[in-house]
């Protein structure tokens, strides 16, 4: 029995044959390790670019959204949880990377600008993102990534050549606060570091009661991003109760708010959301 390790992800999964990682969608086949997801959708659609969110790259126009399954963190409050946390029982539609670039070329008339992998963490899927992040570049498209940042340095210094912009979900700035989400705080940070090098990035942050609220946390949290690029905008969203959270009060919006003051102290660009 051959045992394999994936190099996705920080995690570095060490599988025993047949086994599934963390991300439920990669999997040990005769010591390989394969991605299960490879060109299986759960979710495809047309949305406005602000909506991933990126509200500094291509404003006005459309971007086709897909999604698989299977997440490498384990956030008690996400908000796409019935997909990102599926593995293979999740209903989903097959297409190729020419397939799928084909479609986004269709969708031009209505001004679709390429495709935005998203809802799930799409780095898991790191073969199908890869392979058609390349077709969409060599066809003229916009390739967009929605993550959590959880990759190892390898396969992102890989994949960046071929992507235009990225939303990076930086969920917290301290690290007991990652390893309650079965992560790790500084290979987001250098996945950050990295993509604002190489394209356009914007950053995410859902404001959670009592995981990432209090004043310190967003000062430190955007002079990191200031220190990084202080262009990059920075989205400060409003918790709704989702998941294993679904018993807890939104985020107030006056937090919100506070929140996004303290940030632009130091970033030229702060955005609010869900209020």
């Amino acid at each position: 029995m051959k045992t394999a390790t994936c190099t996705i992800c920080p995690h570095r999964c060490r599988l025993e044959d047949h086994a599934l990682g963390l991300c439920r969608a990669r999997q040990n086949q005769d010591g390989k390790v394969a991605s299960l997801n490879y060109g299986k959708l759960t979710s495809i659609a047309l949305d406005p670019i602000e909506k991933k969110p990126l509200r500094r790259f291509h404003p006005g126009s459309l971007i086709l959204s897909v999604g698989s399954f299977g997440c490498n963190l384990r956030c008690p409050f996400c908000q796409n949880h019935e997909i990102s946390m599926a593995g293979r029982e999740a209903e989903t539609e097959e297409i190729s990377p020419m397939e799928l670039v084909r479609c986004a070329q269709q969708t031009g008339r209505q001004g679709n600008i390429g495709i935005a992998f998203t809802y799930n963490e799409p780095l898991i899927g790191y073969e199908f993102v890869y392979d058609t992040s390349v077709l969409a570049k060599e066809n003229g498209l916009e390739t967009v990534l929605v993550t959590n940042g959880y990759v190892e340095e390898a396969p992102l210094r890989a994949l960046l050549p071929y992507l235009s912009a990225l939303n990076i979900d930086l969920k917290a700035f301290r690290m007991d606060s990652y390893r309650k989400l079965d992560g790790e705080l500084k290979p987001v940070l250098r996945t950050i570091e990295q993509s604002a090098k190489a394209c356009h990035v914007e950053v995410t942050t859902l404001i959670v009661p009592g995981l990432n609220d209090t004043d310190g946390e967003m000062d430190g949290l955007s002079r990191f991003l200031s220190k990084t690029d202080p262009d990059i905008p920075l989205h400060i969203s409003r918790f709704f109760p989702r998941y294993r959270m679904s018993s807890q009060p939104p985020t107030s919006r006056s937090a919100v708010f506070h929140l996004a003051d303290i940030a632009r102290r130091h970033l030229k660009y702060v955005y609010t959301g869900n209020v």
